[in-house]
């Protein structure tokens, strides 16, 4: 969700913090793939095979995809899952959940199976820049406009492209075109309100994931439109087409943690990412880092935290623990079936793991930045023990949350 604070400026201050690597090769993203790499297909996820797979499908995911679609009844009344709690969260789903389904009969669920289709014909003629880096900077000035909280530029990597799309009626898989002129991807960030996340895991958080989502198929279908007004090839992508991450490693909005996400500068791992596939000339950013491998190294507080056990405490390898693990790349890797019985036992998303993370702090405020600088050191075993000190990253209960929030705009009423 966007700040909605004007903060912008605040929160590039930790860019300083920042160190950009030398090029855009996997050695500098720290991408080890081993001979035996292979694509992944889009079946193989966790959430497609919900749908068909008796290991991962039963009463309880069916009724957690039901939640967020149907009526409300049956909510679990417990502090966190009150009716109000899934209301906001269902709302917060509403448009994303739109796209998703205006097209279903044809087989289709956009943003989630498929790219987002609602676009009109661009210009018949391409529009000249001076270089590919004015463009790269009108891209991210345009995207920035619209309400992107985070833009960067990666090569187009036809290995993270899914190797097939998932239909929801036949239950198998089917093509993934993409089209051969595409050289690039831009990227967006939408970040997700950390007063939601801390209060994970409820129904509650997940209105902060679906307000990212519903935010990101805005802007990616906005400025998507954009690049086919001026003569070029633009296809929003958002859980669909290709694997997310790799491409925001790539493009320089953060790193890769141990839970399995990509954490950022701005927001830490409180953030969702879109993509836009594009013939446009593009200058690509580079990776960058600021600490979060040498941190994850020693800290552990998203494994000890994680209600399903599903993030070891252990260092990159190229173990995987089933067919929802993309193989052949060593890395971090977290247990996808164990995370989503989860979800579904409590018939909502968890986001603990993005509460518990030391790297998700409010950096518009300076000791937070002050933190961060002190995690890109030597010093990082400091950074960590303070952040032990701060006791941050607990549980808000939901009922605070409105009371807080209620209160608030109560003083504003008064103050006016």
């Amino acid at each position: 969700m966007h700040t909605e604070r004007n903060d912008t400026a605040k929160r590039g201050l930790t860019r300083k913090v920042v160190s950009k690597t030398i090029d855009s090769s996997d050695e500098s993203a720290r991408f080890i793939l081993v001979d035996d790499f292979e694509g992944f297909s889009q079946v193989d996820d966790v959430f497609c095979r919900s749908q068909y797979d008796p290991q991962i499908k039963s009463p309880e995911t069916q009724r957690f995809y039901e939640m967020y679609r149907r009526p409300l009844t049956g909510w679990r009344g417990a502090e966190g899952y009150d009716q109000h709690d899934y209301a906001l969260r269902n709302a917060s789903w509403h448009v994303a959940d739109i796209f998703a389904e205006m097209h279903e009969s044809n087989d289709r669920r956009d943003g989630f199976l498929d790219p987002l289709s609602l676009l009109r014909e661009g210009a018949d003629e391409e529009t000249s820049f001076p270089s590919p880096l004015e463009a790269s900077s009108v891209i991210k000035q345009a995207a920035q406009a619209v309400g992107a909280d985070l833009v960067g530029i990666a090569e187009y990597d036809s290995r993270w492209t899914y190797t097939e799309r998932f239909s929801m009626n036949s239950l198998s898989g089917k093509p993934n075109p993409i089209p051969n002129k595409i050289r690039h991807v831009i990227v967006i960030g939408q970040a997700m309100d950390k007063e939601l996340v801390d209060t994970a895991p409820s129904a509650l958080s997940g209105s902060a994931t679906g307000m990212g989502y519903s935010l990101d198929a805005l802007v990616l279908l906005t400025i998507s439109q954009f690049i086919r007004n001026l003569g070029y090839q633009a296809i929003p992508s958002m859980n669909d087409t290709a694997l997310a991450i790799p491409y925001a490693v790539k493009a320089g909005l953060g790193e890769y943690g141990k839970h399995g996400l990509v954490i950022t500068p701005e927001f830490g791992s409180s953030v969702r990412f879109g993509k836009i596939f594009t013939d446009l000339p593009l200058t690509v950013d580079r990776p960058v880092r600021f600490g979060v491998e040498e941190m994850c190294k020693i800290c552990d507080a998203c494994s000890k935290a994680c209600p399903s056990r599903a993030i070891p405490n252990n260092e990159p390898s190229l173990t995987t623990f089933n067919v929802s693990n993309i193989s052949g790349v060593k890395k971090w890797t977290i247990d996808g079936e164990r995370c989503f019985s989860y979800w579904a036992k409590i018939n909502t998303d968890c986001a603990v793991c993005i509460r518990v993370c030391p790297f998700t702090r409010d950096y518009t405020k300076f000791l937070n930045r002050l933190w961060l600088r002190i995690a890109h050191s030597r010093l990082r075993r400091i950074a960590l023990y303070i952040d032990s000190k701060q006791k941050r990253g607990g549980r808000v209960a939901s009922k605070n949350w409105w009371l807080f929030n209620q209160a608030r705009h109560q003083e504003n009423d008064t103050q006016l």
